[in-house]
């Protein structure tokens, strides 16, 4: 459904969900500010935990050969440009909240196919984080050890007391593995590899905001991923699986073909399979029913998202390019909720959850993420609904729930008598919107049932 509405002044309003990537390298002289010692701290320590960069580096010797070549491991890895500087697509990926689990094969936790000696494996769920209520994390659990089941033979029994071959915690900081987690919004889990021990042994980060939806970090999807691990897979660089290493939102069914291929040929195929299907290649662009998820203008190309992948539609292309957003922009959640141009700053503005980033042209503008309460919005929202930029006014409308709030560009402050309720601006708009947009004079608002 789709209404139109033009306002006194002729303004028309469109809403689109845009990504851009970051790119481009970033050389250090030895005369390095601060920001930029900052962030060759932050590689090392990076590239310590996740690619086997080597102790005790000082100095010019972090842009030694051994320091390069590490960081071009990584950039290889998440399918970045391979240039061995920190630019700002790899620190992008290096602030993204990700699992604890090293990436490097040769480097990780995991002995070449290391599995369970039984398709039985028990599980004991030792304590229960404060965050949700006792049995959506019980729901949670059982379902995440159900994505690995419905593929293989193997089966999950749950314990209540003793030892468990996957022994599950929330825990914070220190949390008596000697593998510490980093505080909000780093290291979201850590499993071990099947074994005696520690083997098998499952841990999320308490610091974390933990939910059975999209706001925080969904439960859900971060134990399938470390449940993985936990059964003896390693880290995947397809960006479309569930055992790539950094975090992001989706819904249905969290395997794509390489997360299958891995777990079958450890376990095998389940013989009573219902053959589920994995997650889609993509949606079916010829669908009559395809929805978007946002959708926003970029330097006069037109952005539509969908799930996990973006199309690209420009004048000079015979059909819309289609690609995977994890492909393109590594740093960014698979799920985009809301985004719109500036064109008077040349920025799109992203937003998934909580957070937002900011794009110049197809570069991450340094600085970003950022939480959309930067923006004035109250920490009770959790996620921009749609967002749209209005030339005229110079104001951008952030949509949240059933009521939409007007952001001052110019000042960068919420404007006062905000929030207002869609529905009474609206007249006709009883649901909440998912996008706006906004073109030649028309503010267009598009509701999407069932989504």
């Amino acid at each position: 459904m789709i209404a139109v509405f033009t306002d006194n002044m002729g303004i028309t309003v469109i809403i689109f969900l845009l990504i851009i990537a970051h790119s481009g390298a970033a050389p250090f002289s030895r005369e390095q500010s601060q920001k930029e010692i900052d962030e060759w701290l932050l590689a090392e320590k990076y590239l310590r935990r996740f690619y086997n960069l080597p102790n005790g580096l000082r100095g010019v010797e972090k842009t030694s050969d051994v320091m390069r070549q590490k960081i071009r491991e990584m950039q290889a890895f998440f399918g970045l440009q391979v240039t061995g500087n920190l630019d700002t697509n790899t620190l992008g990926v290096m602030h993204t909240p990700r699992c604890g689990v090293p990436d490097v094969g040769e480097y990780n936790l995991f002995p070449r196919n290391l599995k369970w000696p039984t398709t039985n494996v028990t599980f004991r769920i030792t304590n229960y984080t404060p965050d949700m209520e006792k049995s959506d994390v019980d729901r949670a659990i059982h379902n995440a050890l159900s994505v690995w089941s419905d593929v293989t033979p193997l089966k999950f029994k749950k314990v209540y007391d003793g030892i468990a071959d996957i022994m599950i915690s929330f825990g914070a900081k220190e949390h008596g593995d000697f593998n510490p987690f980093d505080g909000p919004n780093g290291l979201l889990a850590h499993a071990y590899p099947p074994g005696v021990g520690m083997g098998g042994d499952t841990h999320f980060d308490e610091d974390e905001t933990w939910s059975n939806d999209s706001a925080g970090y969904n439960l859900f999807l971060v134990a399938s991923h470390e449940f993985g691990h936990a059964l003896g897979l390693s880290h995947s660089s397809d960006p479309g699986a569930l055992m790539f290493p950094v975090y992001s939102y989706s819904n249905g069914f969290p395997l794509s073909e390489d997360d299958i291929s891995g777990i079958q040929a450890l376990y095998g195929k389940n013989p009573n399979s219902r053959k589920r299907k994995p997650k889609p290649d993509a949606p079916n662009k010829c669908d009559p029913e395809l929805t978007f998820d946002a959708a926003t203008e970029l330097r006069g190309e037109t952005i539509f998202f969908k799930d996990r992948f973006y199309w690209r539609l420009h004048p000079q292309l015979p059909e819309p390019d289609q690609t995977l957003i994890k492909s393109t922009w590594p740093s960014i959640p698979s799920r985009v909720n809301a985004a719109y141009e500036n064109p008077e700053k040349d920025l799109v503005f992203i937003f998934s959850g909580i957070r937002m980033w900011a794009l110049n042209g197809y570069t991450l503008v340094e600085g970003y993420p950022k939480y959309i309460h930067k923006l004035g919005l109250p920490k009770s929202i959790r996620k921009v609904d749609a967002a749209v930029y209005i030339r005229d006014t110079g104001k951008t409308l952030l949509f949240t729930d059933e009521d939409y709030w007007s952001y001052d560009e110019s000042h960068s402050v919420m404007d006062k008598g905000y929030p207002r309720s869609i529905e009474d601006d609206f007249p006709g708009i009883g649901e909440e919107v998912d996008a706006v947009t906004y073109h030649d004079g028309t503010l267009s608002l598009n509701l999407f049932q069932n989504r």
